[in-house]
């Protein structure tokens, strides 16, 4: 072979190796193999700054990266994708979203060049009769997907996809929704719910951002969060408009803690939840992240 086809070749294989990948999922999802079941992951994000600082959080998901069997493709619900209708990011090269501002430089010059998976896309629009999917061309890949998917998988050689959240939905809607991801458990894809539980921006103490306390409030809607999650009481947390006012000011909008409610969906019977990563920062944000299975 001469030089000129080598480079060729050379220059061709990454794109041949995310095609090779995508094929192989496009034959797994037609065949309808099982593999052993995948576990599910709740992930407080938390700041975009976690992307690129280290600190106890990131080592926290870099180390549950470790822990678990690659996968071979991620969905993630994030809860910085919200819509009208529910939609699925169907391309096969999805770009790196930087959806915030004020952030250093250095911040907005990363990127995650994870391949999408169309053929995952194609079968989450399969999987989910509660309503019609949108398969999407324009997303891509928001800070709540890669700043913390790099941390699990830094080579970025694991297809991604991301299932928007409609804004318009109730909680027991979105809970009832996510059930149906179910058989994808069982195809080794990773269902990842990226937000934070309490999450209200408008109380952080921006003086000590790197400092671990909570508020009074935070600190009671947060220990009755965990408590409910560890003993399986699903119908608490669907039901979280109910929970009086340090609920209200741990979630005064929604998007943040909903994909908690589609991993905790997902859990079956004899699963346990295993809190990780679980401390509050800033007076009005807790980091707690789940494992379930």
């Amino acid at each position: 072979m001469n030089r000129k086809n080598f480079l060729k070749l050379m220059a061709l294989a990454p794109l041949t190796a995310a095609a090779m990948k995508i094929n192989e999922l496009s034959k797994l999802f037609e065949a309808g193999t099982n593999s052993e079941k995948m576990p599910v992951l709740f992930l407080g994000h938390g700041s975009p700054m976690n992307a690129i600082e280290e600190n106890e959080f990131v080592a926290g998901f870099r180390e549950m990266g470790n822990q678990l069997q690659k996968p071979d493709a991620v969905l993630c619900i994030s809860a910085h994708w919200e819509t009208r209708g529910t939609y699925v990011t169907a391309m096969s090269k999805p770009r790196t979203i930087h959806d915030f501002g004020g952030f250093p430089r250095e911040l907005f010059e990363v990127q995650y060049p994870a391949p999408g998976s169309p053929a995952l896309a194609e079968e989450t629009r399969r999987l989910i009769t509660a309503t019609e999917v949108g398969m999407d061309h324009n997303w891509g890949l928001d800070h709540g997907a890669w700043s913390v998917i790099k941390h699990l998988y830094p080579d970025a050689d694991v297809p991604v996809i991301q299932m928007s959240i409609d804004y318009s939905k109730p909680a027991s809607y979105h809970y009832e929704l996510a059930g149906q991801l179910r058989a994808l458990r069982n195809k080794n894809v990773l269902i990842v719910g990226s937000g934070n539980m309490v999450h209200n921006l408008r109380m952080v103490d921006w003086r000590r951002l790197n400092e671990t306390f909570a508020f009074d409030w935070a600190q009671e809607a947060d220990t009755k969060m965990r408590a409910w999650i560890r003993s399986g009481n699903h119908e608490s947390l669907i039901d979280f408009r109910s929970q009086g006012r340090a609920f209200d000011l741990a979630i005064p909008t929604p998007e943040h803690y909903l994909p908690l409610l589609y991993v905790l969906a997902l859990q079956d019977k004899n699963e346990e939840a295993v809190l990780f990563n679980d401390k509050p920062v800033a007076g009005a944000l807790t980091m707690t992240s789940v494992k379930i299975g």
